[in-house]
Order: structure tokens, then C-alpha cells, then sequence
């Protein structure tokens, strides 16, 4: 009984997944056309629409490529789980250049989310460590609730960047290429520009990472898994928007009426919160200048709410990130260590602090986008590459060229990045460095080796069949009661099962609260033993048991969700009676993380008796 596999909730439908998605995805034009008009990117001001274009159709390429990933890896198919197919080192490496990627999101998203809310400069950098540390205090309680508030501000987004749009079309002489100047001559400075400007990626690897919860499509089951429909709405619907909203907007910088020194001033002081500027101007001509300044004002506050949900996005997703690798014996083994809410205690300082360590290192936005992009290109390079030279999966010829260009295209992309871009450089190279020495260090402990063996060795040393014990239950006076400690309610379910003569379930949900970046892969069944927690009750339990002459049988789970593991279980025992104990958190913990027993009562089907003792 003990280790029942549980799987994770698939509850995440392609308009949530779109949302969470966009949460991320979508805040990359806060800042990305600002940075491209401010001249800081390399094409200087009205040059620089033809890079933007090219940067909107590699976005729409990328994304062509995702839905790919999502279809083959229903179970979570973010850069870990890819490259895992091919190699474990590489997948370290392309784990690490995602924590990279989600450290400085987290960094930049709040930096930037303060320049929205215009709090002074002076006072950002500060003010952005205190974001970040209430994020982590938000993470504290797991991330249960973090995909809500970007799915909300999703659509308020969305309704901002159309009705610029639909201002800078009122507004004479409405969208032109008047203003539009010719490319410097030469590929090199060009390249250099769109290299700059790869922003706009952010957030495309959170997709893949979201399959494993995905609602699945119809016909699928969990033996047989599919998420195509899914992902590939979500996907399509958040890349339709960012390359046109990133398209539009870019159009509607370079029409800006005013073209002269004045203007130029304007555009290289305000790029960090050019939507606002763009809604201040536009309003401004259409609707007068009240109008224009309190648009302006609401932009930056819609804005600035979706860039403080990427924050929290990036550090769930780090959270979850580092608890996998350690799980799989990549990173300590006390990094799996669990709070009272279920989530990893080392992974959320470690999560936390990167970040604020990031931010107290730059000293502007400019220098924090400047170390981004190496890391979420590296890692959307070796997640497509991975595929792409994947012969098991089952890719159409003209998708596996597709893609292989794409990896080409983007592996030169990190190349230029690396040459110029040395912060960038030396950046990524501490990540991996201490990651990869982290790992050195953690398997030499554990007395592991790295060997190369043949395929039909390695065929017989890890066979991918393993049987499948299915576990036969007579119906009968069953009880199962759930037990988070050595509560009243365990004396009672005994009793009940002794007068019943019946068997008693003893159930411990370990709760695990964290955002995984694909399926858990665990070398064994989780045992109760090693729990320190569980041991405690179930011994005593079943010394109890003894007795009184009760047949104790413990059945130990491990599961983000108590509610769903509870249900789940109770159905597959077919127990006659569900005992559980009343709560007593408090309230600040029962807003944030929901009401077990309220939950179970809810959804447990008739046939199963409720006891809530108290």
C-alpha cells in the first residue's frame, strides 16, 4: 500500500494555460519597444522597426516549434524533460540556463513593473528587493493561487494594447511610415540589433513546463496522455497576440508625431515605460490631454499588476525547478525538505534571493535585460535541439527541419550573445559553474560514478517495462482515515474499526506545494519510513492496532492537492467510511491554501460515509 502513485490534477484548460502563459509571454512589449526606439539596442530609434518585424516572426516560429514540444511531452515537456530523452548532463545544463532565465524575469519584471507605477528612480532598485521578497513571502504558502492573477490581468492587457492601437489609427496622421529610416548598412550591426531585441521570447519555455496539468484532449486517457489541442490553442491565441500587439505598437512608436531632438529626448528617457508614454500621446490626441494622462496612468497600473504576476510566476517556476533536479539526485538531497505548507524550503530562499541578489548588482533596466536573454535563448536552444535530433519522437520530416533551422538560428543567436555581451557571459557562467559544481559534489557524496556502458547493458540495468501491481481489496467494513498528526481522530477510527470488526486505512498525505517544471520521476516508490512524520503515526497506529486486533494497513501519498488524493483514494479502496478531523488553521492560512474537509465534503461520492470528528 504504501507509495500509492497519485497524478498531479489536470485542471489547467487552454484559457488558463493562455493566461498563465501571457502572465509572462505577454509583458515582453513593456519594455522591448521602448528599448528598440530608445536607441540602447543598437538600431537607433527609427531604424529599428524592421528588427522589431523580424523578431515578431521568429517569436511566431518559436512558437510553431512549442506546439511541437507540447504534443511529444504531454507530461511536461520544458527544456528539463527534453534534453533528460538525450542526456542528463545536458538536461543540468539546460535546467541551469533556465533557472538563469527565471531569475533575472523575476529581477526585470519587478524593475520594470516599478518604472510603471513611477516610483522615483532612485528608489527602484530598493523598491523592486521588497516586491521580490513579498513574492517570496507569497510563495511561502506554495503557489497555489499564482496562476490567477495573471489569467484576471490577461485580458485588461490585452484591451490596453488594442486601444492604443485603435487611438494611434483616430489620431492624425494615424499610423504612417513617414518617420521610418533605412537599416544601417551592413549585416553585422543589423544582427547585433535583432540579437538585442530577443526579448521578446520571455516566457515561451512556461508552456511546455504547464503540460503535465493540462486538461487532456478528447479520447485521451492518463495512460495514453494528449495535450495537442490544448497547448496549441494556448499557444496560438498568446503568439497571435504578442507578435501583433508587438507589431502594432512598434508601428504606432515610429508614427508618434513630433519626429525631432525634443521627441528623441522623450523616447530615450520614458523607454522604460513606453506604453504609458504611447497612451499619454495618443489620448492626448484624440481625446485631449486630461484624457491622455489618466489613460496613461491606468496603462502603467494595468501593466505594472501583469509585470508583479510575471515576478511571482518566475519564482514558482524556479521553486519547482530546483526541487525537481534535487528529486532526481542533480542537486542536495536537502532541498527536497518541506515547510509545514508543502513547499521546499531551499529551492524558496533560493528562488528569493537570486533575484534580489540580480537586482542589487544593477544598477537599471538596461543592464538587467542585457544579462536575460542568454539564459532563455540557451534554453529554448537546447530544449528544440534535443528534439529535433530525437529520432524516437515521431516528428514529420518538414517539422524536424523546422525545427533543426530553428535551433541553428537561435544556437548563433546565443553565440552572439556570448561574444558581446560579457556581463551576459560571465553570468551565465557562474550559474553553470556553481550548478554544475553543486552536482559534482552531490553525486560524489552519494558514491555515484559516470560510466559508458553499451545499449543492451543499459537495457538490462534499466528496463523501461516495470510490472504494474495492482492492488485487490474485498469490499467490506473498510474505514480510511486521513491523519496529518497524532490527532484524537486516530483513536477514534480504531475504536470504530474494532466494534465494526472491520480494516483500517491509515492515510498520510505529504504535501507537496510547488510548481513542477514537468512529470515527478521518482527512482522509487515514496515509503513511509523515511518520513520521519508518517513513521511516528504509523507505528504507533499499528502497535495500537495490534492490540485491539484491527488490521492496519498504512498508505502513504505524496500530492500537491490533499483534497483530490483523499477522494481519489477513498474511490479506489472502496471504503465504506471516510474519517477525517476537523481543521484547525487559521484563517490567513485557510484563505490562502482552501479548507481540506470543506473540499472532501464537497466531492466524495454517497456511497461513501463522511465522519468529521472534532
Amino acid at each position: 500500500m504504501e507509495g500509492m502513485g497519485v497524478h498531479r490534477p489536470r485542471n489547467v484548460d487552454w484559457k488558463r494555460a493562455a493566461g498563465l502563459l501571457y502572465g509572462d509571454w505577454g509583458t515582453s512589449k513593456a519594455y522591448v519597444i521602448g528599448f528598440a526606439f530608445s536607441g540602447l539596442a543598437g538600431a537607433a530609434g527609427y531604424t529599428s522597426m524592421a528588427i522589431i518585424l523580424a523578431v515578431c516572426g521568429l517569436t511566431a516560429l518559436v512558437a510553431f516549434n512549442y506546439i511541437l514540444v507540447c504534443k511529444h511531452f504531454p507530461d511536461g515537456g520544458g527544456v528539463y524533460s527534453a534534453a533528460r530523452s538525450q542526456s542528463r548532463f545536458l538536461a543540468v545544463v539546460g535546467a541551469l540556463l533556465l533557472v538563469a532565465n527565471f531569475t533575472v524575469t523575476a529581477a526585470m519584471s519587478g524593475w520594470a513593473a516599478m518604472s510603471y507605477f513611477r516610483v522615483p528612480q532612485e528608489w527602484v532598485g530598493l523598491a523592486t528587493i521588497l516586491v521580490i521578497l513579498g513574492v517570496g513571502g507569497i510563495n511561502y504558502f506554495g503557489p497555489k493561487h499564482s496562476g490567477s492573477l495573471a489569467m484576471t490581468l490577461a485580458l485588461p492587457m490585452a484591451l490596453v494594447v488594442m486601444f492604443i492601437v485603435a487611438l494611434s489609427l483616430l489620431s492624425k496622421p494615424g499610423l504612417s511610415t513617414a518617420n521610418l529610416e533605412p537599416l544601417v548598412p551592413g549585416f553585422i550591426p543589423n544582427w547585433h540589433a535583432f540579437v538585442s531585441l530577443i526579448l521578446a521570447l520571455s516566457g515561451v519555455e512556461a508552456i511546455a513546463n504547464l503540460t503535465g496539468v493540462m486538461k487532456l484532449d478528447r479520447h485521451a486517457t492518463e495512460a495514453h496522455p494528449n495535450v495537442q489541442r490544448t497547448a496549441s490553442l494556448a499557444i496560438g491565441v498568446v503568439a497571435l497576440e504578442v507578435v501583433l500587439g508587438t507589431a502594432l505598437l512598434g508601428w504606432a512608436m515610429l508614427s508618434l508625431p513630433g519626429k525631432g531632438p525634443e521627441l528623441n529626448l522623450v523616447l530615450h528617457e520614458r523607454w522604460e515605460d513606453m506604453m504609458s508614454l504611447l497612451s499619454e500621446r495618443y489620448g492626448t490626441l484624440v481625446f485631449g490631454a486630461t484624457f491622455g494622462s489618466v489613460f496613461g496612468v491606468l496603462t502603467g497600473v494595468v501593466v505594472g499588476l501583469l509585470l508583479l504576476s510575471a515576478v511571482n510566476t518566475a519564482v514558482a517556476a524556479l521553486i519547482g525547478l530546483i526541487y525537481m533536479m534535487s528529486r532526481d539526485g542533480e542537486m542536495p538531497r536537502h532541498f527536497t525538505r518541506l515547510n509545514g505548507h508543502g513547499v521546499p524550503k531551499w529551492p524558496l530562499a533560493i528562488a528569493t534571493g537570486l533575484p534580489i541578489v540580480v537586482v542589487m548588482v544593477s544598477n537599471n533596466l538596461g543592464s538587467l535585460m542585457g544579462l536575460y536573454a542568454i539564459g532563455v535563448v540557451g534554453a529554448i536552444t537546447v530544449n528544440l535541439g534535443s528534439c529535433a535530433f530525437n529520432r524516437k519522437m515521431t516528428l514529420h520530416w518538414a517539422e524536424r527541419l523546422v525545427m533543426a533551422l530553428t535551433f541553428v538560428l537561435l544556437f548563433g543567436v546565443e553565440l552572439t550573445i556570448a561574444k558581446t555581451k560579457p556581463d551576459a557571459l560571465f553570468f551565465a557562467v557562474c550559474v553553470l559553474g556553481g550548478g554544475l559544481a553543486l552536482r559534482g559534489y552531490v553525486q560524489r557524496r552519494a558514491g555515484l560514478r559516470t560510466v559508458t556502458v553499451s545499449q543492451e547493458i543499459a537495457a538490462h540495468v534499466a528496463p523501461d517495462f516495470t510490472p504494474d501491481f495492482q492492488i485487490h481489496h474485498t469490499p467490506g467494513q473498510t474505514i480510511l482515515v486521513a491523519a496529518r498528526g497524532a490527532t484524537p481522530v486516530l483513536k477514534f477510527a480504531l475504536e470504530e474499526a474494532q466494534l465494526r470488526q472491520g480494516t483500517l486505512y491509515v492515510l498520510f498525505v505529504k504535501e507537496l506545494v510547488v510548481t513542477l517544471p514537468a512529470a515527478l520521476k521518482m527512482p522509487e516508490k515514496p515509503r513511509w519510513q523515511e518520513d520521519p512524520d508518517a513513521a511516528k503515526i504509523m507505528y504507533a497506529v499499528m502497535h495500537q492496532g495490534q492490540q485491539l486486533g484491527v488490521a492496519v494497513l498504512p498508505v502513504y501519498a505524496v500530492s500537491d492537492n490533499p483534497a483530490s488524493t483523499i477522494l481519489d483514494l477513498a474511490a479506489t479502496l472502496g471504503v465504506d467510511i471516510l474519517m477525517l478531523g476537523s481543521s484547525h488553521r487559521q484563517s490567513m492560512v485557510r484563505l490562502l491554501k482552501g479548507n481540506v474537509v470543506n473540499e472532501v465534503a464537497r466531492n466524495l461520492p454517497e456511497n461513501i460515509q463522511l465522519v468529521i470528528h472534532g
